[in-house]
């Protein structure tokens, strides 16, 4: 069971906010399904949430069971103090300002979910992960346990046209942009791509975590067909070695050869996702047409281990 929770929140009396029930509902969108149609999340949106209290028992009942996946995602106001950050809910007072991240991160600590995932597009969302008991200085996050935040604790999280700026990103990264050659999609490729998208200038995101391994978010289909990405042993049967190309590989030859075609359509499909390149040639094409050849990149290297030792 993989489930998520999904709050947007812009009705606050005093500071009302324009875009994150927007940001909820596209973000619920997308992570509903994977990009072939399949379910993915067992989605739960809620917006415009009045209470504290009403919000953190969607946080507990959120943690509660034992799920492959339970994934909280909020937009709207976040709040740090001396005590700690808070997810703002528009019953906000002084020193009741909502719920507690250090509350949140309780509740992902013991949670019999095998993986709790906490993205948090708000101010001064970098608070979470590290309780105000340790001065903010110490992660104090349990195995199982992602936190992927829009800014670090003392920065803002910026609207740009009625949507935040970090959850444009986070969705640009599940349709795709942050998709490996399988088409998955997991939280440490969705932090690699917002990290580079917003440049050391801007608000800076903040990705806390302890786990073995990463789970998919969303699962897309891929560039490359993936028995055509392990045909790569076949063709280099050794990583080192060079893959000979003639005229009878491209098909616009007289001489051209149907079945080496095939081979030709296939290494032009793996270079154009960066697991080969032609030798001495800057294009496949003119190695095929002055008899030169091709080779694996250092990722192409990866890969043919990968398959080669049957885990791919």
């Amino acid at each position: 069971m993989r489930k998520a929770l999904v709050v947007g929140i812009n009705d606050y009396p005093s500071y009302p906010l324009n875009g994150c029930v927007n940001d909820a509902a596209a973000f619920a969108n997308t992570i509903e399904r994977n990009g072939d149609g399949s379910p993915n999340f067992s989605v739960r949106l809620e917006t415009n949430i009045g209470t504290k209290a009403a919000l953190k028992k969607m946080f507990i009942e959120l943690f509660e069971g034992d799920n492959d996946i339970s994934l909280l995602y909020f937009s709207g106001h976040g709040y740090f103090n001396d005590f700690g950050g808070y997810v703002v809910t528009p019953d906000a007072q002084d020193y009741d300002e909502g719920v507690s991240m250090d509350d949140i991160l309780v509740m992902a600590n013991n949670s019999n979910s095998k993986e709790r995932v906490i993205i948090l597009d708000c101010c001064n969302s970098g608070a979470m992960g590290s309780p105000a008991s340790t001065g903010s200085k110490q992660t104090n996050i349990a195995e199982g346990v992602i936190v992927l935040t829009a800014s670090k604790v003392d920065e803002s999280a910026v609207e740009v046209n009625g949507h935040g700026v970090f959850t444009n990103l986070l969705i640009d990264a599940l349709q795709g942009g942050a998709a490996d050659l399988r088409g998955h999609v997991t939280p440490g490729s969705v932090y690699a791509y917002i990290d580079q998208a917003l440049g050391p200038w801007y608000q800076r995101p903040v990705f806390k975590t302890n786990v073995t391994r990463f789970t998919s978010l969303r699962n897309l289909q891929p560039q490359v067909p993936q028995d055509v990405i392990r045909k790569i042993i076949d063709y280099f049967l050794e990583p080192e070695q060079e893959f000979a190309l003639d005229r009878t590989y491209e098909y616009t030859n007289e001489e051209a050869i149907p079945e080496n075609v095939a081979v030709f359509k296939n290494l032009q499909k793996m270079e154009g996702v960066g697991l080969v390149i032609p030798v001495d040639e800057e294009h496949m094409y003119d190695a095929a047409q002055n008899s030169k050849s091709c080779k694996l990149t250092a990722l192409g290297l990866h890969y043919w281990r990968l398959v080669n030792e049957g885990r791919f």
